[in-house]
């Protein structure tokens, strides 16, 4: 627009200019003419009087410089001419301004001469004796005039056109600053052209439309944002072409994506075979599902073709950690084995004693030892059973005890008490030290936890070894410590010792009668607690089991 304007400047400042030039030098060419002519006409006024008082004497000596001064008889005979012989110029009496003088007193005529390019201005004046005395003089013509003034006329013109475009320059853009200066956002408050009034207020409405629809978009595409930010499964939205159009943070981190990855290739950022050939498959049109192994976990991932109509619009993956989930099946799996076999073999020495008590093949002296093995194995099935529902109550998030403030050294108390007679039969010297330790929580879940660690150090001790329970309160936290000197725990199994029926030495473990629940009983409790668990041990040295319980204290 601002080269439309300037355009349209220059040219109309050249059209006013030659316009211009061309009125004035025809305005002032008649303006001098007339001047010319009235002077021409002093001048034949002042030589007819010469004449008139001397006669033909008057000329002797005469000389003029720009004008030619014929002396007419009555005739039309010429008896005298400033220029030429008087005997070789025709006859002047046809002649227009001769005849005006012979008839008025006075004449005058101008003519153009298309051979010179000049025009003749003639003043003719009779004299008292009937004679015609006519002065004339030339003058150039426009075309001519113009011509001779080419160069200061170039000099103007140059000097115009560089004004032009000056004034040109400055006035498109005084033009358009109102228009590159409108607020769109606030149409209504530009002080501009009146004429700009209809299109401000149009906008203005279309302003306020599309901020009510952007706004509406915005709010859209934060809660979609929200929700597929918040979601622990990765999500990616790809287009026809394979090419990402949303990918969440999930997704992101699984595929190693960085945040600057929308519009990338899909097939340019998963290096996983089975990831490419399921993509592949749904940029086809196909729906597809695969675990695949991302990160070091395994991943679920459903992809699904989105159509528009007949046509593929772009597909859409799902990316769901299936380690939590294969990891819980995998360990239902073997506690349904585990509780199995250590059901299957107190069932067996059960069955069998009774078996040979039923066909009398027990001597008398016998029968009460072998009831007492009974009594024995069926106390096992029944701590078993014990703590799987123990278990089973604290997986459920143990929703039914009540939070209460408790003394854990109290609680540690008697736990050591009851184990004593426990302790003097291993011959393990069983002690407690700290102090008084109040904290919130479940009273029969702290005691759990306690009593199988301190259980656990005394079956897996030495013989004339020690266990040591210590309470103690500060900074903001209650910490537990049961530690023994018994057989410890080899690295490799430092990390498994609170899965259900992990054991360590399993033949020790069978010898001290051990369900193998009580340390998973002692993690699920101290879960419950929010509590911190922390395992120091040496083989052949001894074990020490902290539990820290946070924000519990008094």
């Amino acid at each position: 627009m601002t080269k439309r304007i300037f355009r349209s400047v220059c040219f109309v400042a050249l059209v006013v200019f030659i316009a211009s030039t061309i009125l004035v030098v025809g305005v002032l060419y008649e303006y001098f003419s007339d001047v010319q002519q009235s002077q021409l006409k002093m001048q034949t006024n002042l030589a007819a009087q010469g004449v008139t008082h001397e006669g033909a004497a008057y000329f002797d000596g005469l000389r003029v410089m720009n004008y030619r001064i014929t002396w007419i008889d009555t005739d039309g005979s010429v008896l005298y001419d400033s220029m030429s012989d008087s005997g070789e110029i025709g006859n002047h009496l046809d002649r227009e301004e001769v005849q005006t003088a012979l008839a008025k007193g006075y004449g005058e005529s101008r003519r153009y001469s298309v051979t010179l390019l000049e025009r003749s201005f003639y003043s003719a004046q009779k004299l008292d004796d009937g004679t015609v005395l006519r002065l004339s003089i030339s003058q150039m013509s426009v075309l001519t005039l113009l011509m001779g003034m080419a160069q200061p006329i170039g000099i103007v013109f140059a000097i115009a056109v560089i004004l032009s475009v000056g004034l040109a320059v400055r006035i498109s853009k005084r033009i358009v600053k109102p228009l590159n200066e409108i607020d769109l956002d606030n149409p209504l408050s530009n002080e501009g052209y009146d004429e700009l009034s209809p299109l401000l207020m149009r906008i203005d409405s279309q302003q306020k439309l599309l901020n009510r629809q952007k706004e509406k978009l915005r709010q859209q595409e934060n809660e979609l944002n929200t929700i597929i930010g918040s979601m622990n499964e990765g999500m990616v939205l790809l287009n026809q072409k394979g090419k990402i159009i949303t990918i969440n943070s999930v997704a992101g981190r699984l595929l190693e994506a960085g945040s600057d990855c929308i519009g990338d290739d899909m097939l340019s950022l998963c290096h996983n075979p089975d990831l490419q050939e399921i993509l592949s498959g749904v940029l086809r049109g196909e729906r597809g599902e695969r675990t695949v192994s991302l990160q070091g976990d395994n991943y679920q991932i459903d992809a699904s073709p989105i159509v528009s109509g007949n046509r593929l619009g772009g597909a859409a993956l799902f990316f769901f950690n299936v380690t939590q989930k294969e990891k819980a099946e995998q360990m239902r799996r073997e506690f349904t084995a585990n509780v199995s076999h250590e059901l299957k073999t107190p069932l067996h020495s059960i069955s069998g004693y009774a078996e040979l008590l039923k066909t009398g093949m027990v001597k008398e002296e016998d029968r009460i030892p072998f009831a007492g093995k009974i009594y024995d194995e069926a106390q096992r099935m029944v701590r078993l059973v014990e703590d799987i529902i123990s278990l089973s109550h604290l997986d459920e998030g143990a929703g039914d005890m009540q939070f209460e403030k408790t003394d854990l050294y109290e609680l540690a108390g008697k736990a050591v008490r009851s184990l004593e007679p426990e302790a003097q039969e291993a011959q393990v010297t069983l002690e407690l030290s700290g102090g008084p330790a109040v904290l919130t929580g479940i009273p029969q879940l702290l005691y759990s936890i306690i009593y199988n660690l301190t259980d656990n150090a005394i079956k897996y001790n030495r013989e004339n070894g020690r266990v040591t329970v210590n309470v103690r309160s500060g900074e903001g936290a209650v910490d537990l410590s049961v530690r023994d000197t018994g057989i410890g725990i080899a690295p490799e199994h430092r990390d498994r010792i609170f899965e259900r029926f992990y054991r360590v030495d399993k033949s020790h473990s069978k010898e001290v009668g051990g369900t193998g629940l009580g340390l998973s009983i002692v993690k699920h409790a101290a879960k419950i607690h929010d509590a911190v668990i922390e395992v120091e041990s040496a083989e052949g040295e001894g074990t020490e089991i902290r539990v820290r319980f946070h924000g519990c204290s008094k």
